[in-house]
């Protein structure tokens, strides 16, 4: 006979938020050891259960062996190996400037544990964006609550049961659960909430930590533009557009291409390059590939259709079109000049349709992009230096990418982060650490060279000497000492 499972309540909610708060408390979490045996931990479950993620990932997405071994399980297990690495030096002080205002006195700025913390993250890549912050949580000497996602089952049940069997369960915890668990633990105070998932629910997160002035990492998406010049390498461009679109979670990404800006002019080699490139890599049936993912559920199956379907839409498909719904498949399908205030061209696509846009000249690109939200991603093709720079400099984007697509999410030197309506905060690498620390400034001043210029009665003298110590003007306090200023 089955388990009954746990009932999970208000009560349970606010006693779970106690026990790993009394856990933080009692200093648990703070030190170095610690710290670095639970991050030695999240290696030994990339290295011993790679298999077992792999198989959780084809059963939520059918998710080909390649894209969950790389883009979750590698790139979790770099993330583990860097904190490692690294932790010693994250976590010492960092030495700051002082003014002859302190003067003597010794300044650093220390990352301190923020407290307890809630990650709640997303079904498409379940594992990588799960636990790639908690790694940042946990090197930041935090306990921490994750909430994995419901539309990925198996992830969410062997993440629950990998993290207890490894993890100190007095700082680490995992609840799974749907709307109504996730609303219960939003309704706890936290110390910091990290969520990564739609714009829409993103605005219920800020609104519940509101209630308690919880700070959050919100790591959201919107529609990432991707430009194409006619003076590039078409067939890498091509390829390596597909690649960051239907070979990355067939297009069920945050970063994912979501429609492509380029000349009328260009727009038909474009076309028949990337046809010729899709069926190079996914054959004349790409319905029938194993090297593609499945859509995740029939609602996202059904919202997917709604934007191919609808009017002044469907007639626009150059390619693909093809769905099966038993299947939870939809073909690659490319659309062309498609309304720019239809659905497909206002919110977040999420899946296998990419649009082209068609321009008189790539300058109008600029306009379009300025005229929408901030993306998550934006990026460009082109051999042009100076529209490279020209980009990168006037496109305001979470990230920018020229000449590939996603891979900046690779580098542990670079935040990965939305701004406006894409998200707040970043993290990878120290990024991750820091977005789970507090900077606390640390100010040491010395009992001797009490200056009683500060000090009342005040006087004339008094004020000019303080105004040159603010300013750190020796040359002015020099004046007022010798009676010259």
């Amino acid at each position: 006979m089955a388990a009954a499972k746990k009932v999970f309540g208000a009560a349970e909610a606010s006693d779970l938020v106690n026990e790993l708060r009394r856990s933080f408390d009692d200093g648990v979490t703070r030190g170095y050891d610690w710290r670095i045996t639970q991050l030695k931990k999240l290696l030994v479950i990339c290295d011993n259960h790679e298999h077992d993620i792999v198989e959780a990932l084809r059963h939520d997405l059918g998710k080909p062996e390649l894209e969950s071994s790389v883009f979750e399980v590698a790139l979790l297990r770099n993330s583990c190996k860097l904190a490692l690495k690294q932790l010693k030096n994250w976590m010492a002080p960092d030495k700051a400037k002082t003014s002859l205002t302190t003067f003597p006195a010794s300044a650093e700025i220390v990352s301190e544990p923020l407290g307890v913390v809630l990650v709640i993250s997303a079904w498409n890549y379940p594992f990588l964006l799960s636990i790639d912050p908690v790694i940042g949580a946990i090197s930041a000497g935090n306990a921490v609550v994750l909430k994995p996602s419901e539309l990925a089952p198996a992830s969410s049940a062997l993440l629950a049961k990998l993290l207890e069997q490894y993890l100190d369960p007095s700082a680490v915890r995992v609840i799974e659960g749907n709307v109504n668990e996730t609303t219960l633990l939003l309704d706890q105070k936290w110390d910091k909430i990290f969520y990564t998932g739609s714009s829409k629910i993103g605005r219920v997160i800020m609104t519940a930590a509101a209630k308690h002035l919880t700070p959050v990492v919100l790591e959201l998406g919107g529609k990432s533009p991707v430009v194409v010049d006619s003076n590039t390498d078409l067939k890498v461009t091509v390829r390596r557009i597909i690649a960051g679109k239907w070979g990355c979670n067939n297009g069920q990404a945050c970063v994912s291409p979501d429609y492509i800006l380029t000349t009328k002019e260009f727009a038909p080699k474009l076309i028949d390059a990337m046809k010729h490139e899709l069926e190079t890599f996914y054959g004349k049936k790409p319905m029938d590939s194993k090297d593609m993912s499945r859509i995740v559920n029939s609602n996202h199956f059904d919202r997917l259709s709604k934007l191919l379907e609808e009017k002044d839409v469907s007639d626009k498909i150059v390619y693909g079109g093809d769905k099966d719904r038993e299947n939870l498949k939809i073909a690659p399908t490319i659309l062309l000049d498609v309304p720019l205030d239809s659905l497909i061209m206002s919110e977040e696509i999420f899946g296998p349709l990419l649009p082209i846009i068609t321009l008189n000249n790539l300058e109008e690109s600029f306009d379009v992009i300025h005229s929408r939200p901030k993306p998550l991603a934006a990026y460009l093709f082109t051999h042009n230096q100076k529209l490279k720079e020209r980009f990168a400099m006037t496109v305001s984007a979470g990230g920018i990418v020229v000449n590939d697509i996603a891979v900046h999410l690779a580098l542990h030197t670079l935040p990965f982060g939305g701004v406006g309506e894409s998200g707040m905060g970043a993290y990878h690498g120290k990024f991750s650490f820091d977005a789970f620390s507090h900077k606390k400034a640390v100010l040491y001043r010395s009992l001797f060279g009490d200056a009683p210029v500060r000090y009342p009665p005040y006087s004339r003298g008094k004020l000019r000497l303080l105004k040159a110590l603010v300013d750190s003007n020796i040359f002015n306090i020099f004046k007022v000492l010798l009676g010259l200023s």
